[in-house]
């Protein structure tokens, strides 16, 4: 495997032992640490959007717009003054009336136009990151949303139950995003 990594190819532990191997950076160009590690595949999911990549960060910036774009999140009901410097939190709620639990999101990076980390709290299920990477494309932007069970209950699951609900949430995630920052474009 180590090999494979030199090479910038990525062979996950089921897909290795199967004789697959996935190439690195694919079509949507990004290649980073966190796409090398030998875990099974987190979620990704990649939208092109009709606006600039300022204007998905001033979506991202505006804490309030959260349950907005976000599949799952309710409501609002704070948000931390530094929001969205590292370590702010926005604390909002999950589900449907009378059945809402209440939970907290929090930045750990934040390095706008490019780049945007959550640690996502969802209890019971457990904690996800969310890592955000926008890009200029020709006239528009490539946003990229990958997610991944970091703790709790979620991480016991295989990913193959996992990552197909994650990738069809986040694909509702992203296009209601697109809504916002091409709705804000200009």
């Amino acid at each position: 495997m180590r090999v494979l990594a030199l090479l910038g190819i990525r062979a996950s532990r089921a897909s290795h032992a199967s004789g697959r191997v996935k190439a690195l950076g694919g079509a949507d160009g990004w290649r980073d640490d966190a796409l090398r590690r030998e875990e099974a595949d987190m979620a990704k999911n990649v939208r092109t959007m009709n606006c600039h990549p300022d204007d998905v960060f001033r979506v991202l910036s505006d804490a309030w717009l959260y349950p907005a774009w976000v599949v799952g999140a309710s409501r609002m009901r704070d948000v931390d003054e530094a929001w969205p410097q590292p370590g702010a939190e926005l604390h909002h709620s999950v589900g449907v009336w009378p059945a809402l639990l209440d939970d907290t999101t929090v930045v750990e990076e934040w390095d706008p136009p490019h780049r945007m980390v959550m640690r996502a709290k969802g209890w019971p299920i457990g904690e996800a990151r969310v890592t955000l990477r926008v890009r200029s494309h020709g006239d528009g932007t490539i946003v990229r949303i990958d997610e991944e069970p970091v703790s709790g209950p979620a991480t016991l699951l295989p990913s193959v139950l996992t990552t197909p609900l994650l990738r069809w949430r986040n694909s509702e995630t992203l296009h209601r995003l697109g809504y916002l920052a091409e709705g804000k474009a200009g």
